[in-house]
This record gives C-alpha cells, structure tokens and sequence, in this order.
C-alpha cells in the first residue's frame, strides 16, 4: 500500500510560489506582448518577490535563528529551504536583468528612454538641476558615519546612496555616509513626453552640495528589505487597535533580511554597510538594473505611450442589471452571479449604496478584509449609519499590508455611527459577505452578497472572481447566523447552508471529494483556486485519482501536490493561467455533490481552512451553476495562458494547438459582444453568458 505521506509526494511550497512568480517573468519575456506591458509583469515580479522576502523568507530565518526544525509534508528544514531560495533567486537574476534591458532597448524604438544622468545632452542636465535643487534637496537626508554619528535606522524597502568621501583639504582622510532618499520622491524624474532618469543618478552628482568639503570617491545605490509580519498577541479588545498602530510602527524596525545593491559597488562599500546592518551574505542581490522593480510602474503609467500596454476592457452590465428595476426587485425574481472583471463590480457598488439611500432598509451588514482607499462602498457604509440605519461591519484589521487603511476606515465607521468588529481573536475573517434587511410590506426580507474576492472597485477590475447575489431565505437565514457569531461569543459557528472555515469548510470539501473517490471512474472534479497546500486536501485527492477520478486542479500560484505520479496522481492534471487579469476565483465543480458546484472565498491551505473564518457556499440555481461549469470548462482549454504542472515540479507552457483558446481575451470579447446585442436577449441571458462563449469558442 502507497504511503501518501512519503515526502517525494509534496511540493515545498516556498519553491512552488518562487516557480509562480517565474510564470510572472515569462510575461515580461514574452514577446508577443507590448512592450509596457511586458514592463508591467517585470514590475509585479519584483512587487510580489518584496513581499515574499517581507513574510515568507523572514517567517523562514525566523525558525532556524530559534532553532526550531518544523517542517511541511515535503520534509525541508527552514535551512534547506533557505539555501534553495537563495540559489534559485541568484540565478533568476540574470534572467530579471537580461529581460529589463532587452525591453528598455525595445523602448527606445518607442520613444521611451532610460538615462544615467551622464547620459543627458547639457540642456537636459540643466532641466534635472532646476528640478533637483526645487524637489530634492529640500527633503534628502544627508548622513554622516563616524564615531560621533551612528549609523542610521533605515525603515523596510528604504532606498538610497552609500557615498565613500574624500576629505578636500586633506586627501589622506576618506569618510563614509548615506544619502536617504525619501519614497515620497519619484523614483524616476522624467523630461519631457519619454525620457526617464533614476533619481540615484541625480543625487550623486550633488553630493558636493550635500557634504560641503568632500568629494565623492564612489557610490552605489541600496535598497534593504525588513521582516514585515506583524505578531500580535491578542489580550483585550479594547487595546486591539493600539496594539496594531504599535505593529504598524515595528513593521519598520523588523529584522534585515534583504540588501540589494548596484553591481558596482566596491567591496570597501558594501563592507562599510554590512558592518552596521550584517546582512547574510546570500541574501545581498547586486543589480546591474534598477534597483525597485516596482518602480517600474511610474513608467507603465505614462499615458502617452497607452498604446504599449494591453488594450484597456471596460467591464460590462448584463441583463438584467442592465434595466432601471431596482437590484432588489431583480433579486426577488432570480440569482443573480457575476464573473468579474468582464461582468462589472458595479452592481456590487450600488447594491451597498441603494441600501444606503432606501428608507425601507433597516440595517446592513459587512465584513471588509481590503476595501481600497476613496471606497464608494464604505462611505455608502458611513452614510447609513448617519442616517440612522443599522450598520454592521468587520473590519479585518489583521488584513496584511492594508492594516494601516483598514485602521483609518474603522475609525471613520465608527465616527459615522457604525458598530464595528475590529476581528475575532486567534483567527482572520477572510469572508466576502453582505446582508441588507429590508421591510417589504410588514415582514422583514433579507437580500445577500457573497464573494470570491474583496469589496474593493479597485482590484475588481484587474482580479477576475466570482459575486453571487441572492433572497434565498435559507443562505440569508445562515448568513444571520454568521454575523451573529462575529458580533457574539459563540464558538459552535454552525451554518446549515453555507459552511464556514475553520470548522465547517474543510470537513465539507473532503466529503466531497470521498464522494467522488466512492464513484470511481464516474467520479469528477474540477478546482479552481489560488493555492493548494493543506496536506489532508492533497491526501484525498490522491485517493480520488487512485479510484480513477478525472482530477483537473486550475491553481494559479502555490501547489504543493504533485501530479502524474504513476500509482497516486496519474489522472491529476494541474495547470496555471497567467495572464492580463490575476485569477483570483476560488470554484469548486463535485460531479456528483449536491449541489455539485461552490463557491468560496477561501484557498486550500491551512491557513484558509483551520485558521480563517472563510465562507463556501453552495450554487443551486441551475443557470447560475452552469455558468460556472462552462467557465471552468473553458479555462481548461486555455492554450496561451495555461502552464501545466510537471511531475518533477518545472511548468511547461500548454502547447497551442490548431486555434489558439485565450480564455481571458475570449471573456473579454464575447462579454463585449453580447453587450452590445442586449437589446435582442431575454431576461436569463446574463446567465447564459459561459454556455455560449464556451460553444462560440
């Protein structure tokens, strides 16, 4: 009998993501692409690799330093792990780097140039001096080391110059300093319509006027990463949110993990910083490039060259939220289910903002995990309660990176009148949902919005995820209960229609799975998610490809589990799409479940599944549920964004066959298509929407 906890069975899931991130870089080396938009992907590389040194690496350096051992089902030391990150990042830094130059050569021919300010005509030169004396000197930090000036604080991804000086009037004495360079200055002044210059470069060339009396040896720009992970010990309530506020400004001071530098700084250089920070010496990156990536975005912005990036898509109203009736009266006819971003988030929008405005609403209810900042649907939040109405909201201040606005938001609701849960000790509320209670007549009737993805219009028009929209008495009964379990003390938290993380969802998701392994050949499953990682779900489906089951897991980031394995997961397949959108939908098909297809707003990792409060919920309308089916069946077509899982753990591009299926663009021209016909289609075409395009396909 095969031991499905051999550890050869398990992908290490920091490796998994690091492979992910490399499907990013694929889209900057993808010459198919616009040439911006192909800068884009190069800078969500580096935005998602700042984050994964931020929590993952840091979490990482943190267990070996306390000596501890733990490891997953894969069985590698956090060392082990360490050292393999270390060498897989060494080595994809000749691919970051070659990619940047080739698409900043590509730029050129566009109009578009990056130049070291030696590289600038004198006219030029004269433009960036003006600028750097009225923008920057005002506000850099000039900073003397010596015995009587120590060595700075520097806060998480702070960036700046390391100087070595030389003294004028005596040229024996060499000094050292740091220039810091405040994030509120551009990382690129740019002159005129395309011509972009590093603010480093800039700086160095007046460093005279910074220290009076020296003159600049050498220099090199740094940028250090810091362990961000907030660890707070929750006591009392009422202390909740200065003891974040407190978090936030350790964040700053967290532990070094990461100095990146420029290639050609001399080892005095890097010795002088590495004898106040003491950095790993592999955790040192030398740049030939930029040194932010993320950076990159002010260039991707430039709205004269819009022409380089992906043609914009204008998310699209379908019947029959394309009518004057009222979301409610809509809602008391049918369901209603939304693929963002093809399909607008803006119902979503009104839906909070008509309830705000409608006297007949008497209370609303929210949880909010990452709403943006200017958020319509929180000030229509705020609004209500000034108004009078009841409002509920949690307010997930544990949201990582947006615990900052998420603080400011609370306060505002608060102010506004609204009651507001600031988080359930020892768990994340990562549910998507939202209950208006109306009076209809002399009864109360309850109208409910469920997601896969956040309350923010923001992100909902670049994440693609799932809105589903109901009056079904039993799922706004449950979702009663699930705001009564916030707001109280109950520890049971039982639904009896939907089912919640962290007690409920993981025993339903491996039911469903042991029912289709009870099916055998007949048995069929579909998934789609964000990541798969927690060992009991990879386990079951293991047993469920060992019965024969047809297994197709479309997993955009991590994946832990190992497919094609002869004996265990030859009828696994796993593939991941990358592409213009980021798949954020988490879509769950059972052949033989009852119902057969969910949605969720939780991954399959044990963080979402035991230590979250998540929702799945159940799809029972049948024009909703074959909407999702034909949307899944589509995307396992996909042929230009898809990636496949191999068994050794490398993803190979899905080879395109004789016509190219791009599901993304496919959604975005069909959606556009039927839009534009909306005249000639009855009232249930919105939800025919899959079912066509998968057949036009």
């Amino acid at each position: 009998m095969t031991n499905l906890k051999d550890p050869k069975f398990y992908f290490n899931r920091e490796l998994s993501w690091l492979q992910f991130n490399t499907r990013v870089l694929q889209q900057a080396q993808d010459k198919k692409q616009p040439l911006l938009e192909r800068l884009k992907f190069l800078a969500i590389y580096g935005t998602n690799l700042d984050e994964f040194y931020m929590i993952r690496v840091a979490g990482l350096k943190k267990l070996f330093t306390s000596g501890i051992i733990l490891s997953g089902p894969d069985r590698l030391t956090p060392l082990q792990q360490l050292r393999e990150i270390r060498k897989y990042l060494h080595q994809e830094l000749q691919v970051v780097e070659h990619t940047f130059i080739e698409i900043m050569a590509g730029l050129k021919d566009e109009g578009i140039f990056l130049k070291r300010y030696q590289e600038l005509t004198n006219q030029e030169k004269g433009e960036v001096n003006r600028y750097f004396h009225e923008h920057i000197y005002p506000v850099i930090v000039p900073i003397a080391v010596d015995g009587t000036h120590p060595f700075p604080h520097l806060n998480n991804l702070s960036f700046g110059l390391i100087v070595k000086l030389q003294d004028n009037d005596d040229p024996s004495v060499q000094r050292y300093g740091l220039v810091r360079i405040p994030r509120v200055l551009p990382r690129f002044v740019q002159i005129g319509t395309g011509i972009y210059v590093p603010i480093g470069s800039i700086v160095a060339q007046h460093i005279d006027e910074l220290f009076p009396g020296y003159t600049l040896l050498q220099y090199t720009p740094f940028r250090v990463t810091r362990n961000a992970d907030i660890t707070i010990e929750e006591e009392e309530a009422d202390d909740f949110m200065e003891m974040l506020e407190e978090g936030l400004k350790l964040r700053k001071k967290g532990e070094l993990v990461r100095l990146e530098i420029g290639i050609d700084a001399d080892d005095e250089l890097i010795d002088f910083f590495n004898r106040h920070t003491n950095v790993y010496k592999d955790d040192l990156y030398r740049f030939k490039i930029v040194l932010n990536l993320a950076s990159l975005w002010q260039i991707v912005g430039n709205k004269d060259f819009a022409h380089l990036v992906a043609a914009p898509y204008k998310p699209r109203n379908l019947p029959p939220l394309d009518s004057e009736d009222s979301i409610y009266s809509v809602l008391d006819k049918q369901d209603i289910l939304l693929y963002h971003p093809y399909e607008s988030f803006e119902p979503i929008v009104k839906f909070i903002q008509a309830a705000a405005k409608d006297p007949d609403v008497v209370s609303i209810r929210m949880t909010l995990y990452r709403s943006g900042t200017n958020s319509p649907i929180v000030n229509a939040l705020m609004q209500a309660a000034e108004s009078g109405k009841q409002v509920t909201t949690m307010v997930e201040l544990k949201a990582r990176f947006d615990e900052e606005n998420n603080l400011i938001w609370a306060k505002a609701l608060e102010s506004a009148g609204a009651h507001v849960i600031y988080g359930i000790p020892g768990f994340k509320v990562h549910a998507k949902a939202a209950l208006v209670t109306r009076k209809v007549g002399d009864k109360l009737k309850q109208y409910a919005h469920l997601g896969t993805g956040n309350y923010n219009p923001s992100t909902a028009k670049i994440y693609t995820d799932v809105s589903y929209m109901t009056s079904n008495e039993a799922i706004t009964n449950d979702m009663t209960r699930f705001f009564h379990f916030l707001t109280g003390f109950s520890k049971k938290g039982k639904l009896n229609k939907l089912y919640m993380s962290p007690t409920q969802t993981k025993p339903k998701v491996l039911s469903l799975i042991q029912n289709e392994t009870r099916m055998g050949t007949e048995g069929r499953i579909i998934v789609k998610v964000n990541s798969l990682v927690d060992e009991d779900v990879i386990r079951a489906l293991y047993k469920a490809s060992q019965a024969g089951v047809k297994v197709d897991l479309i997993v955009r980031g991590i994946c832990c589990l190992v497919p094609g394995i002869e004996g265990v997961s030859e009828n696994i397949r796993v593939t991941s799409l990358i592409g213009k959108y980021l798949e954020h939908a988490r879509v769950f098909y059972f052949k033989h479940g009852h119902p057969q297809m969910y949605i969720s707003s939780a991954d399959w990792m044990p963080r979402n599944l035991v230590r979250r409060i998540e929702l799945m919920t159940g799809i029972e309308d049948e024009e909703s549920k074959e909407k999702l089916l034909q949307l899944l069946t589509l995307q396992l077509t996909d042929n230009v964004l898809a990636h496949e899982l191999q068994s050794d753990g490398s993803y190979h591009r899905v080879e395109t066959g004789e016509t190219a299926v791009n599901s993304q663009l496919l959604l975005e021209q069909h959606t556009t298509k039927l839009y534009k016909s909306s005249k000639k289609r009855d009232t249930t075409y919105i939800n025919k929407l899959a079912s066509r395009l998968f057949k036009e396909s």
